[in-house]
């Protein structure tokens, strides 16, 4: 009996290896690198050819085809692929990688489907040393630093989504990105929606660029977003490309045409069901897995986002309650740990909520920054900061302000302007890697406000020098100016606002420990122009300048530094 069970082990086993073989040969791979160089923090690219059975190649359920890479150092990487084109007998796939280290890498392909899994034969090829950047990762309350070790702070505004078919058809990615990176701006945020970027949406609304499609992704807005992507690299910007807007969940919102609405074939009755039911959860991991695959390359997206002001689809206007906190918390948890497997670079990953917290939002482990928008309420940037900092030790980001949430009414343009302006500047003199980033885009493009991020620019650029990231903020009293003051190394900044409708002379006397032999210049940002200030004594650890002077909604940025 024994010998009769070894040997039926034994068949079991052959007969297992040859299942195997033939699955092998039934799910072919075949693959060619189509870079001629290799190149640190640049794209390589691979096509793969397969033979394997599936009805829809975006279903990681039905099929999946991963890179599996060995990295000089040793590190071993995870990258998935996407689908190009083709069929279940013959079907092209794409792999785009972006080595984040030079030297040799070995690597092969993997391949699940319906006919089990395959391999691929290995390959090596080796990435030359660059001089760029890299990818985008935490720092410090204050900053980012890329791969190479360089730091970086966001400066810009959101750029929301080009034009709707009722708007004003210059709006466009063409027309306000060059605007941007002409003006010393290096950050912005856009969103995914039925209007704009439409990956998930077979039913579009309210735009003359993208289509109604059948496809599983929307072929328009793939198309736009590769365009997107190449852009920005192009423009040295960097954004925040915001996945979904709570629009998506409100019932006379985009619930309607929603791909997850089981009214047009989705899984979901209601938009708790969104959070809670595990194909909807498929269905987005799907996306996901697209993006990061498709797009996760590019150094070029600083974060990814969620969702847009998630609390506003979590509650009505009078504050009840439509979708319950924990499953917003809990779906967060899972999906950013999901994002985070997924990916190889390891981009930033956030979500922001409008005005209400979520309970457990702000304490998740995978989401690297936490995010809010205020709106009515710029004056209030400055002690947001703080807060939210001491109870969940996390950075912080105002993805949003603005003077006005309901409009842009041109009528309200001066009072917008004053708020942008001192808005950027609340967050520059806080700890935050993204400086406070304004809505209402097309208002503030026809207020020729876009070169106003030159002068922020400058001194952003400035502190960053002096203190190679440091920053120590610093006690200043200014009579009846705003007030902020932060040293960066061996120099010191001061940000002084006049908040009133007359004119004041105040005496500012901020901390200083640095040398008697100094030098102090005052920045006027509206103006540009930068002035010596002579009049000014160090004493007791502090450098006063007696009788300083700004006219009604004036700034100013003292600058102190060695000769």
């Amino acid at each position: 009996m024994k010998l009769i069970y070894k040997a039926g082990v034994g068949l079991l086993f052959l007969l297992q290896l040859r299942i195997a073989a033939a699955q092998q040969k039934q799910s072919s791979i075949t693959y060619k690198l189509l870079n001629n160089k290799v190149v640190e923090f640049e794209r390589s690219e691979w096509d793969i050819n397969l033979s394997a059975p599936f009805s829809n190649p975006y279903d990681q359920q039905q099929i999946s085809l991963d890179m599996l890479l060995i990295s000089p150092s040793g590190k071993p990487l995870y990258l998935p692929c996407y689908f190009e084109g083709g069929s279940s007998a013959a079907s092209v796939w794409k792999a785009r990688f972006t080595p984040q280290e030079a030297g040799e890498y070995s690597y092969h392909f993997t391949l699940k489907s319906k006919n089990g899994e395959a391999e691929s034969a290995s390959g090596t090829f080796t990435a030359a040393a660059s001089t760029k950047q890299g990818f985008l990762h935490k720092n410090n309350l204050w900053t980012f630093k890329f791969d190479n070790g360089d730091l970086f702070r966001g400066i810009g505004e959101n750029v929301g989504w080009e034009s709707r078919s009722f708007e004003n058809p210059k709006w466009t990615y063409n027309y306000l990105l060059p605007t941007l990176s002409k003006n010393g701006a290096n950050f912005f945020r856009t969103w995914m929606s039925y209007w704009n970027l439409p990956l998930e949406w077979q039913k579009v609304r309210s735009t003359k660029r993208y289509k109604n499609t059948d496809e599983y992704f929307n072929p328009g807005g793939i198309k736009r977003m590769d365009q997107l992507v190449n852009m920005a690299d192009s423009l040295h910007l960097y954004f925040m490309l915001t996945m979904d807007w709570h629009g998506l969940l409100i019932e006379n919102g985009g619930w309607k045409s929603s791909p997850y609405n089981a009214l047009n074939g989705g899984p979901c009755k209601t938009p708790t069901d969104f959070f809670t039911n595990g194909a909807a959860r498929d269905r987005y991991k799907n996306k996901l897995r697209y993006i990061v695959a498709r797009w996760g390359y590019s150094p070029n997206i600083a974060a990814f986002e969620f969702f847009n002001e998630i609390d506003n689809a979590a509650y009505t206007a009078a504050d009840s309650v439509l979708i319950p906190q924990e499953a917003i918390t809990e779906w967060h948890i899972e999906m950013s740990r999901y994002l985070k497997d997924i990916d190889p670079y390891k981009h930033l990953v956030t979500t922001s909520i409008s005005h209400r917290d979520i309970i457990g939002l702000n304490s998740i482990a995978y989401i690297d920054f936490n995010q809010k928008h205020i709106y009515k309420h710029t004056e209030k940037i400055p002690g947001i900061y703080p807060d939210y900092i001491q109870t969940f030790g996390k950075p912080y980001v105002v993805g949003e302000f603005g003077y006005r949430w309901e409009d842009d009414d041109p009528k309200y343009a001066k009072e917008a302007d004053y708020d942008y302006k001192r808005g950027l500047w609340y967050g520059m003199f806080s700890p935050t890697p993204v400086l406070p980033m304004s809505w209402w885009w097309e208002l503030f493009d026809d207020q020729n406000m876009t070169p106003y991020f030159k002068g922020v620019r400058a001194i952003s650029d400035m502190m960053l020098k002096a203190g190679n990231g440091k920053f120590e903020q610093l006690q200043i009293t200014a009579g009846y100016l705003h007030s902020q003051a932060v040293k960066c190394g061996d120099s010191s900044f001061a940000y002084l606002l006049n908040n009133t409708k007359r004119q004041i002379k105040a005496a500012v006397s901020m901390d200083y420990n640095g040398s008697k032999d100094a030098v102090v210049k005052v920045f006027y940002p509206s103006s540009g122009k930068t002035n010596a200030i002579a009049n000014f004594k160090i004493s007791d650890g502090h450098i006063i300048i007696p009788d300083f002077e700004l006219n009604a909604e004036q700034e100013a940025v003292l600058i102190i530094s060695l000769k």
